[in-house]
């Protein structure tokens, strides 16, 4: 025998050797690549050589370069990360925005505490001017927190759309890498060895991607992946790649969609098919946490803004003559409004056919909370309005009045298929400012006047005066209430500056209860009274005296009264704002949780793909040691084999 068969042994020990140190030195080199996957060389024993004598080996041969893979971990890793990333996104935003809900003096519950305890003030000197100044002082205060607040807003919703243009970009970017990876893998496919290198790169691009929107991955028959997302969207088939678009939300313009195009037409995306990623956690910020911030903000300023309002007109005010200029709002609001979405039937000339005008009519039932009216797909012409904080669903029609705000569908009205989004207090805050600047329009003085009759026998007296409307029905009217037994009973006249009789009834009062007893309105007013009535004794309600108005404090009690009053969705304004800090911290502490569950399930899960996927470099320097000494072995084998040959030579010479 002679030494080429040692020789070709010699070769191919060293090939498959230096084919593993090689990829041992690669995975060392790579340690700290993320994404990157071990790769191992897989060898195969050469087939042997019959002989009359048996089979002779011919040592081994590299079989292929492989690596360690695990989809389903690889695949686990990504979505974990989607979800972690999009708990993050949206606590991010969060924390930033429980800033503008403060306690202490910064907050808009003190700036509301201030002008309640100016007006506290105001009732105890009510001619006195420069107290009333101080009023106008806190009430423009007031007007500039929640100003100050609702920009706030505005900026976070900025941030949120200028974050959301950035992940789009960037999401655009990586499904045009992995179309171009997908690309070179097809074509590599023909070798008949895998491309460890290229699949690495398609994942990590995935797992980038998987951190701005939720995928899935189907691999196709050529080695390409198919990305989708958005409840089965297609982000990537092949080599072609479909663009998103961070596009204007059709149900509100100032919000910020998610859109895809293909074919020249731009889809909107459903944000609750997103499913994870920060683009997902962002969106979610912006259409409900925010929106709740605004309108948490909102009905505040509309609440407290629309009632103080509603007192001061009730009331006179100390411009000259006095009596003879009617007392106006204090503050100015945002108006509520109704917003068309962006599909809804529009006329040859690009405007919409229909208007839904939306005005606040009962403040202290409004609801921090946008609603979607659309009409009801199981009966035409019925319309649904859907209280979107809550899901509250109720029939409405045109003249409706639903959470204090009036409905008026107007002429035309909404067209088959057409949506609304109806804002009653989120714009409310943005706007709002003081409408007076001269004290002397404060209305400190109550219109009405009420009085015991000096023959009375009984202990009744007027404990307090309510004017309930502006203007008053009958203006220059007095109204006597005249007791006709000591249980109580009452009949009462309402007549004119002349002596004419408007109006006249009965009634029975009972201790508790006020005069007149609802639905009964006599002129716009209310008496509650304190002492026992006898029969014989009157009451007199006229317009307060000239001489009485700059000393009389009748309307101002009734201001300090809003401070106490559900004027706020049946709570105080105190109370409301304290519930507005809780659903915000309530909301911060939800979002911390689900953020720190979702980041530890994530590393969790790169922990467990990274453990057999990953580089273990003490493992990595024992094969290092390992197949140098094998290549070191089989230079000797052809060291051997050239000694053989050497002394073949020699022989045959």
């Amino acid at each position: 025998m002679s030494g080429f068969g040692l020789m070709s042994l010699g070769v191919r020990a060293l090939a498959a050797n230096y084919a593993a140190l090689q990829t041992t030195g690669h995975n060392i080199a790579n340690a700290n690549v993320a994404g990157y996957s071990r790769q191992e060389v897989q060898l195969q024993t050469s087939q042997g050589q019959f002989t009359g004598a048996g089979f002779f080996g011919r040592g081994a041969d590299v079989a292929s370069v492989t690596r360690s893979h695990n989809a389903f971990l690889t695949r686990e890793a990504a979505n974990t990360r989607s979800l972690a990333a999009m708990d993050g996104a949206r606590l991010q935003q969060l924390r930033q925005m429980e800033n503008v809900f403060k306690t202490g003096e910064g907050g808009l519950g003190h700036a509301t505490s201030q002008l309640m305890q100016a007006m506290v003030d105001m009732s105890s000197r009510p001619d006195d001017l420069s107290t009333r100044q101080v009023v106008l002082a806190r009430a423009q205060d007031m007007a500039s927190r929640f100003r100050e607040a609702s920009s706030q807003l505005g900026a976070a919703q900025d941030g949120v759309e200028a974050e959301l243009k950035a992940s789009v970009a960037e999401i655009n970017g990586l499904t045009r890498s992995i179309a171009a990876v997908n690309q070179q893998i097809a074509a590599l496919r023909g070798v008949g060895q895998p491309a460890n290198d290229l699949l690495d790169e398609r994942e990590r691009l995935v797992s980038r991607l998987s951190s701005q929107i939720q995928v899935t991955r189907i691999e196709a028959e050529d080695g390409t992946w198919g990305i989708f997302a958005g409840g089965g969207q297609r982000l990537v088939l092949g080599a072609e790649a479909v663009q998103l678009q961070a596009m204007m939300d059709p149900a509100d313009t100032t919000r910020t969609a998610i859109g895809v195009s293909e074919f020249g037409v731009t889809r909107l995306l459903e944000p609750s098919a997103l499913g994870g990623g920060a683009v997902a956690g962002l969106l979610r910020f912006q259409n409900q946490d925010l929106a709740a911030g605004r309108n948490l903000v909102g009905r505040l300023a509309a609440a407290v803004g629309q009632a103080v309002n509603d007192q001061q007109m009730r009331g006179l005010n100390l411009q000259s003559p006095l009596g003879s200029v009617p007392s106006a709002a204090l503050f100015g609001l945002g108006a509520a409004v109704a917003i068309n979405n962006q599909g809804n039937a529009r006329d040859g000339a690009g405007n919409f056919f229909a208007s839904i005008s939306l005005t606040r009519t009962v403040p202290s039932e409004l609801q921090a909370s946008d609603y979607d009216l659309r009409e009801d797909p199981a009966n035409a012409g019925s319309y649904l309005l859907t209280r979107l904080s809550d899901g509250r669903v109720s029939t409405v029609a045109s003249g409706d009045t639903v959470d204090g705000m009036l409905i008026d569908f107007g002429v035309p009205g909404p067209q088959p298929g057409d949506r609304f989004l109806l804002q009653a207090v989120s714009q409310a805050a943005g706007q709002m400012r003081t409408l007076l600047s001269d004290p002397r329009d404060l209305a400190a003085t109550s219109a009405l006047i009420g009085t015991a009759g000096a023959a009375n026998r009984g202990t009744a007296n007027v404990q307090g005066l309510t004017v309930n409307a502006a203007p008053l029905p009958v203006a220059d009217g007095t109204t006597t209430v005249s007791f006709t037994s000591d249980a109580g009973d009452y009949d009462w006249e309402l007549r004119d500056s002349g002596g004419g009789l408007m109006a006249s009834g009965s009634g029975t009062w009972q201790a508790g209860r006020g005069i007149p007893e609802a639905p009964t309105d006599i002129n716009g007013f209310s008496l509650r009274l304190a002492g026992v009535p006898r029969s014989g004794d009157t009451l007199v309600v006229e317009p307060t005296p000239v001489s009485a108005r700059a000393s009389n404090n009748g309307n101002a009690l009734a201001l300090v009264a809003l401070r106490d009053s559900g004027i706020a969705g049946g709570r105080t304004a105190t109370d409301a704002w304290a519930l507005a800090l809780s659903d915000i911290g309530v909301r911060v502490q939800s979002g911390i949780t689900a953020a720190d569950i979702s980041d530890a399930v994530a590393g969790q899960t790169e922990l467990s793909r990274s453990a057999q996927a990953g580089v273990n470099l003490d493992e990595e320097a024992a094969n290092l040691i390992r197949y140098q000494q094998s290549y070191q072995a089989a230079a000797k084998m052809l060291q051997v084999a050239q000694s053989i040959f050497d002394t073949l030579l020699d022989v045959a010479g």
